[in-house]
């Protein structure tokens, strides 16, 4: 049986996976009052983790504030403001500062703790000592580590406006790829031939091996369609996951789609979604040579230790077979638990 492949990219290196410390200055101006440290800091996140990104005053001025704020470039209005604080007192905003605090592991300490990593969570992040005459700051760009998988409505190829592309990775445990992200994607061997949205509202491909039918002779490297109209072109999507809380786990079987539910039900389950099975994959090496259905209606199975008889792909990565008929007797289920 013939089975479309996709070839999964993972965003598994040390230094994709870390938080990097970047003085925010003018070249000639030298910190005062924040420290740059001589080494990048590293910190490794995945979803549900706590982080610490560091920030640590050198010395203080007589009246100072800090504030943190996350930097979306993207975004139009008020600056994305995490929480402000002085010698005195600590005050949160949004979402970010529900769960944010500072360290204050010593009396310089400004370093920024943020609990229960969510996958929106990765970007760039400023620490500004604020005291209205010599304001200065650093910035922390956090990663996390996690998994770039490509995403094709059930109704084929190229059928997702922006926003319905960002429901569709939401709805499989994702969110939309930033453009970091699919280039760590595309460094660890991601070729995907489809263009698909990205966070920032721009379309893009990855390409390792050029050919024909995937933008003729361009060198390998990123293809970009630039920013599009979000509400009237259509693409694909590039879906961004991480670890999960659950697990995922296999029931040999030849299940129709409605009969697969009932079975993950049956076990005090539902049935995975892609970003399960690709989280699954990814951080625990799931491995099973049995096609399944998941929870969108497609059947898949996922390759850690690639043979002939299973795909007959050298690359380990996350088989598919598409949307096959819901009535068909065939194929076992991935539930999660």
């Amino acid at each position: 049986m013939n089975c479309a492949v996709i070839l999964l990219l993972i965003s598994r290196c040390f230094t994709w996976s870390s938080a990097l410390y970047t003085p925010e200055r003018a070249a000639s101006k030298k910190l005062k009052y924040l420290l740059e440290p001589p080494v990048s800091a590293d910190v490794t996140g995945q979803r549900g983790d706590n982080v610490t990104l560091p920030c640590i005053l050198r010395t203080k001025p007589s009246h100072y504030k800090v504030k943190w704020t996350k930097i979306e470039p993207e975004k139009v209005g008020p600056e994305n403001i995490i929480m402000i604080s002085n010698a005195h007192a600590f005050k949160p905003y949004g979402h970010l500062g529900q769960r944010a605090s500072l360290r204050k592991a010593h009396a310089m300490d400004a370093s920024l703790h943020l609990s229960r990593l969510e996958l929106e969570d990765e970007g760039t992040y400023r620490c500004e000592l604020v005291n209205g005459i010599e304001d200065e700051s650093v910035t922390i760009t956090l990663r996390i580590e996690g998994v770039v998988f490509p995403y094709q409505s059930k109704d084929g190829r190229y059928r997702f406006n922006y926003q319905e592309a960002k429901e569709a990775c939401a709805a499989q445990d994702g969110t939309l790829a930033t453009y970091n992200q699919l280039y760590r994607a595309w460094t660890e061997g991601l070729d995907w031939c489809n263009a698909g949205w990205l966070h920032d509202g721009t379309v893009h491909y990855p390409i390792i091996h050029p050919r024909p039918v995937c933008g003729g002779e361009l060198p390998s490297g990123i293809r970009s369609y630039g920013p599009k109209d979000k509400n009237n072109d259509r693409f694909d999507a590039f879906c961004f996951t991480s670890q999960t809380s659950g697990s995922v786990f296999y029931i040999a079987g030849a299940f129709s789609f409605e009969q697969a539910g009932h079975t993950c039900k049956n076990q005090g389950a539902e049935m995975a979604l892609i970003g399960q099975l690709y989280a699954a994959w990814h951080f625990h090496n799931f491995d099973q040579c049995d096609a399944g259905w998941l929870k969108d209606g497609s059947v898949r199975f996922p390759i850690s230790n690639p043979r002939e008889r299973c795909g007959g792909i050298p690359e380990a990565g996350v088989r598919s077979f598409g949307f096959p008929d819901k009535n068909t007797h065939v194929y076992g289920v991935y539930c999660y638990r």
